[in-house]
């Protein structure tokens, strides 16, 4: 009996039942064990060319491991070109309460029941709809975790602040008033994830609220557009991330600092390490404010 071809062209590009492809005489089991095929799912692999990512992960499981279920959580952020996880973490998908249970390892399934209007097609599967998406997200993460990535998904421009508040005070069961909490403490401004934490460690502090991503400007024209503002005072405070070390970065960061202290501005620096002494970084500001503590 002749053996198959290694690389089938019906198998390349795609994810295939494994127990289907050896029924058919397309591969051998050893075939399949070898190195040209990657394993995505039990039973279901594609080849080693194609790149298994988290996205493709959650699909795959949706459409062919769980029939029916909906993306959900931070992988349907994915699925919406936000990146809350990586390729290995575990895949969220939600079923209904009746739904038999599954246990696979890679795998979260929860049985709870949706709005229909929060579910929608996205890249050939069920997912929920970026403001409810969210919402989940915000019910799910603990702590800070989900203030950030609640505003990865405002700032990245599929659901609107307002909308994601909306859908988080109407929702229900476990978790919503976390979520709802976490709703009201997101703005979707931050360029980065250290920026929400900058502003919820400003928060935390006591300080008054600052401008975010406020544009200065002077008798010219345009200035620079700092983090953080305190316009009345000309006070702003700038998170000073990995990206200022780049070639070229020091000379512009300086020229730009000149400008704004040409400007009447006095500006804060944080660095990441700043974020792990919370009440230096809040007296820094302060002072510079001018505030009495």
């Amino acid at each position: 009996m002749p053996v198959p071809p290694s690389v089938p062209d019906v198998l390349r590009g795609r994810v295939f039942r494994g127990s289907v492809v050896i029924a058919r005489g397309l591969l051998t089991r050893n075939q399949l064990r070898g190195p040209t095929w990657r394993r995505v799912w039990p039973d279901l692999y594609v080849h080693r060319d194609v790149e298994v990512t988290h996205a493709l992960r959650a699909r795959t499981a949706s459409a062919l491991l769980v029939p029916g279920s909906v993306v959900t959580g931070c992988s349907a952020a994915v699925l919406w070109d936000v990146d809350l996880v990586g390729a290995a973490a575990d895949v969220e998908l939600t079923v209904l309460p009746d739904h038999h249970p599954v246990r696979v390892a890679g795998l979260h399934v929860r049985r709870s029941r949706m709005p229909a209007e929060w579910v929608v097609r996205r890249r050939a599967v069920a997912a929920t709809t970026p403001e409810a998406t969210a919402v989940r997200v915000a019910a799910a993460l603990r702590g800070d975790d989900a203030v950030v990535a609640v505003d990865r998904l405002l700032a990245s421009g599929i659901a609107g602040l307002g909308q994601v508040r909306a859908l988080a005070a109407a929702a229900r069961g476990p978790g919503s008033a976390r979520a709802r909490e976490v709703c009201r403490l997101v703005d979707g401004l931050a360029q980065s994830p250290q920026e929400t934490r900058l502003r919820l460690l400003m928060t935390r502090g006591g300080l008054p609220a600052p401008v975010a991503q406020h544009v200065v400007r002077d008798g010219r024209g345009f200035v620079a557009r700092v983090d953080f503002a305190w316009p009345e005072r000309r006070v702003a405070v700038e998170y000073d991330g990995a990206w200022h070390a780049e070639p070229g970065q020091f000379a512009r960061d300086r020229q730009r600092l000149n400008r704004l202290q040409a400007a009447g501005w006095r500006v804060v620096f944080v660095t990441a390490a700043d974020l792990y002494r919370p009440d230096e970084v809040v007296a820094r500001i302060a002072a510079a404010l001018a505030i009495v503590r």
